[in-house]
């Protein structure tokens, strides 16, 4: 990371971690091999590929054998939703649940299954706060529902849902559940037996491992019907040839971050209180995006009145401060946030609000650099566009 930058967007993607390039290097130079060659290069491959399954699964309190590799969060996250509803089409189930704060990479896999499939799909509610209210969850589920998918921790406000509750309700009608869980390593804990969950997404440059990189947790038995075909690569469930230097740096990322997790916790959520803090005190009119309690650490979502996102970002960007409108994913978009609009924000109050992620690198220092620039960035575009 340069110096002169003070990086605020973890929650897009995190720098690569030194020990985990360390660990990735005699995959990336030399002769990596494929794991599903007979000779000694691939035989190596393949122990690696089989070490990382295993240190993954033990970070999730599963078997390894439960454990797939995939290209990314959304590749695992299409799987999951697209491979389960799929597989269990032919029992006459037809109908998905998902929330209506869910990323774009789980509300478009549902779109493709309404659209292409012949799906019909419910998104929950969210209230104030940016969560989901298990009873709306009972109300939805239907005979034919196939699956629920709900987001563990929200990319947007860090908000973190109910998920062993909603799990159980959906077990208790004999439902899948799926979950999102791309921003919980190293924040949350990840034990799926705990969590209750029959699938969980994951990837690896959330929580500094490579880009290009993901893996599904699918409980044993699941249906799933597989989105990429080719080779009997993950037990017949993601075909391509596996990339082991990606895989064997994202087993040793995340076993990083469970590792430190409780530091990490710590480190983070000081730094986003004296944020949360100083900004709602030297602030007229500002305010904090869901719920303060049920928060990620890392991330803190904050509204101004009388100003639109884009003009204080390039504002910032412009004295080295790197932030966010929101999800990574829809950067280039003017349209307010699905996310804010969900919680009851108003287009003018979701266009007034920004995203500060902040990460293993952040510094009480850079903190207080932010909190005696933005009054002043704030109440300069105020004053160019007044309130009407």
């Amino acid at each position: 990371m340069p110096e002169h930058l003070l990086y605020l967007d973890y929650a897009a993607t995190t720098p690569l971690d030194p020990r985990v390039l360390e660990a990735m290097m005699p995959f990336l130079s030399g002769i990596s091999g494929n794991a599903s060659s007979i000779h000694q290069v691939g035989r190596a491959a393949l122990q690696a590929l089989d070490d990382a399954r295993e240190q993954v699964a033990f970070v999730l309190g599963c078997q390894p054998k439960e454990i797939v590799f995939t290209g990314g969060g959304s590749e695992s996250i299409n799987l999951a939703i697209k491979g389960v509803a799929m597989a269990l089409r032919a029992q006459g189930k037809t109908h998905v649940i998902s929330s209506a704060i869910e990323h774009h990479a789980v509300l478009h896999a549902i779109d493709y299954l309404v659209e292409y499939e012949g799906f019909r799909a419910t998104l929950l509610p969210v209230d104030w706060s940016g969560r989901v209210n298990p009873a709306d969850l009972s109300a939805a589920i239907r005979p034919e529902t196939a699956l629920v998918s709900v987001m563990y921790a929200n990319n947007e406000t860090g908000v973190i849902q109910p998920i062993a509750e909603l799990a159980a309700i959906c077990h208790e009608h004999g439902v899948l559940f799926h979950t999102d869980a791309v921003q919980a390593p190293g924040q949350l804990p990840l034990d799926v037996q705990a969590l209750g969950v029959d699938l969980l997404s994951l990837t690896a440059h959330k929580f500094y491992g490579p880009q290009g990189v993901g893996v599904l947790y699918m409980r044993r038995g699941t249906p799933l019907v597989p989105q990429i075909n080719g080779g009997a690569q993950e037990r017949r469930r993601r075909a391509g040839t596996e990339n082991i230097a990606g895989i064997v740096g994202l087993a040793t990322a995340l076993t990083i971050a469970e590792r430190e997790r409780a530091q990490y916790v710590h480190q983070v959520r000081t730094l986003s209180e004296r944020l949360i803090d100083g900004v709602l005190q030297r602030i007229p009119h500002s305010w904090l995006n869901g719920d303060r309690t049920y928060r990620l650490p890392s991330i803190v979502n904050l509204g101004f009145a009388c100003i639109e996102t884009e003009s204080l970002l390039l504002l910032l960007d412009q004295r080295g401060i790197c932030a966010s409108s929101g999800s990574a994913c829809t950067s280039g978009s003017l349209e307010p946030s699905h996310v804010l609009l969900a919680m009851g924000l108003s287009p003018e109050e979701a266009n007034g609000s920004i995203r500060f992620s902040l990460g293993r690198h952040t510094t009480a220092e850079q903190i207080e650099t932010l909190l005696e620039l933005l009054p002043d960035l704030v109440a300069q575009l105020r004053a160019v566009a007044p309130c009407a």
